[in-house]
């Protein structure tokens, strides 16, 4: 079932939702059921699952030139959402992104949910490289997530790469994409940022789940701004419980968000990660009980591999 099926089917409810890495490799399937098990009886609609490029490694030669390798850390994303559904009757939600893929790898991806019966992806364009000050797409890839966004809705009107004309059988995939409410890292502002918004919501995606944020504020006045730019699409709000005091540097460095200052002082006052981790619960259920009642089509929690946190904010809300 669609993502935005869920929401016209929830009469008004707010639903529980959270994403997933893929385990490391080495790792099998009974490591990500273990994560996953303790979240399945506050009944998630849906899960999404992240997508990860290949990554590369120099291992120097022994004339002392360097050798450029790819490497993989997780398994893939398609095979995990087929696991998923098949062992807890659950949609999932792959998400798609432009970084190491060609436009081919992209198809033969989506030819393999649909096939699988998976009915939604969430589009991004990924991350640099860690070796790259800026992103570069693959040979005959794409650059910008709109990009992507119309392969995927020309899939669905069975327009294929190598095909003149399109198919009766197209794909019919719901497609979400990601907002910012402190505006995404690259955009000059705020204002420029909710234009590129807008288009890829003209273009196709249905719906819209932001970056972490802790300010709900922001959450509320990204919403505003959304609706005034007469952008109509369910905006899902992403939530992350801080479990460590080393996240209060490491989430603002790595996802470009502002930490309230009651909340950065509250845990930098712990004396150890478990404390800090109770201080991250309680400003999560705090923040989740403020956006049920703003009327939000659902909660979503990024797990970020754990689940013990996710738990403990979902028993005291569901």
């Amino acid at each position: 079932m669609k993502v935005t099926d869920h929401f016209k089917n929830a009469d008004g409810k707010t639903l529980f939702t959270f994403e997933i890495l893929p385990p490391l490799k080495g790792e099998n399937l009974h490591t990500l059921y273990t994560h996953i098990d303790p979240l399945m009886e506050f009944k998630p609609p849906f899960i999404d699952v992240t997508y990860h490029r290949e990554e590369y490694i120099y291992k120097q030669r022994e004339n002392g030139l360097l050798e450029k390798r790819s490497t993989r850390k997780r398994p893939g994303t398609v095979g995990i959402c087929a696991a998923i559904q098949n062992h807890y009757k659950v949609d999932t939600v792959p998400h798609l992104i432009c970084g190491g893929f060609t436009k081919e790898e992209t198809e033969n991806a989506l030819i393999d949910l649909h096939f699988l019966g998976i009915d939604n992806v969430l589009v991004l364009r990924g991350d640099c490289v860690k070796s790259e000050q800026r992103f570069i797409p693959e040979p005959d890839g794409h650059n910008y997530a709109s990009e992507l966004i119309e392969q995927v809705v020309n899939m669905n009107n069975g327009c294929y790469l190598d095909d003149e004309q399109a198919y009766n059988n197209g794909t019919d995939f719901c497609v979400g994409v990601a907002g910012y409410p402190e505006k995404h890292f690259e955009a000059p502002n705020l204002k420029s940022d909710l234009r590129w918004l807008k288009q890829k919501i003209a273009m196709g995606a249905e719906y819209i789940v932001t970056q972490m944020f802790f300010d709900n504020q922001k959450y509320f006045d990204f919403v505003n701004l959304c609706r005034q730019e007469g952008i109509t699409a369910p905006i899902i709000p992403g939530l992350k419980p801080l479990t460590t005091k080393t996240q209060l540097c490491l989430l603002p460095s790595l996802f470009h968000i502002d930490v309230p200052c009651e909340l950065a002082d509250a845990v930098e006052a712990c004396a150890d990660n478990k404390a800090a981790a109770q201080v991250g619960v309680e400003w999560a259920i705090q923040q989740s009980k403020e956006l049920v009642e703003f009327g939000v089509p659902c909660l979503h929690y990024y797990s970020m591999g754990k689940s013990g946190s996710v738990r403990k904010v979902a028993e005291a809300l569901f």
